[in-house]
């Protein structure tokens, strides 16, 4: 069966506390409002994909509890996977090459630049910046996850919480 891959970037996050790692900031008042708001609109679509996997940085990890509250995916399901956070697009997609295959559709949480990488490099498209709580659901003719490389998926929709025409 073919592969779906949806690629979100974290919600917006809090910069207040500078004494706080990069890794360990929350979201930010913005940010708790849209990570609900765009799930619900995957909801709408009626996307709803069978594993999360998520970089284990607060602000990527919220975002992904946010979306599996509104799915209806129990949130200890979600997989932490360290190589996600502060990856570039070569270290994402092999993440994503090595997803289990009984999965075909995967929510992946991440970072920028990666994030908008990746989304580049598997559906060639010229997607400048995914702003965050951004969405990409690209669909591939694979069985297998590893089979996933350079120009192989269709860009289905790109999505994030400013733009007003996908609803």
């Amino acid at each position: 069966m073919a592969k779906t891959l949806l690629l979100i970037r974290h919600a917006k996050s809090d910069w207040g506390d500078l004494m706080l790692s990069d890794f360990n900031r929350p979201l930010n008042h913005r940010g708790e409002i849209n990570a609900p708001e765009m799930a619900k609109r995957l909801a709408k679509k009626e996307l709803f994909p069978q594993q999360f996997i998520s970089s284990p940085a607060l602000r990527a990890i919220t975002t992904a509890k946010y979306f599996a509250k509104e799915l209806h995916i129990n949130t200890a399901d979600i997989i932490l996977e360290k190589a996600i956070y502060d990856a570039l697009t070569s270290s994402l997609l092999e993440v994503v090459n090595n997803l289990d295959d009984r999965s075909n559709f995967t929510a992946l949480f991440g970072h920028n630049p990666g994030i908008t990488g990746l989304v580049n490099y598997l559906s060639n498209q010229e997607i400048s910046h995914m702003p965050t709580c951004g969405m990409a659901l690209i669909k591939f003719p694979f069985d297998q996850w590893k089979m996933l490389s350079f120009c192989t998926g269709e860009l289905v929709f790109f999505d994030f919480p400013k733009n007003n025409s996908f609803i």
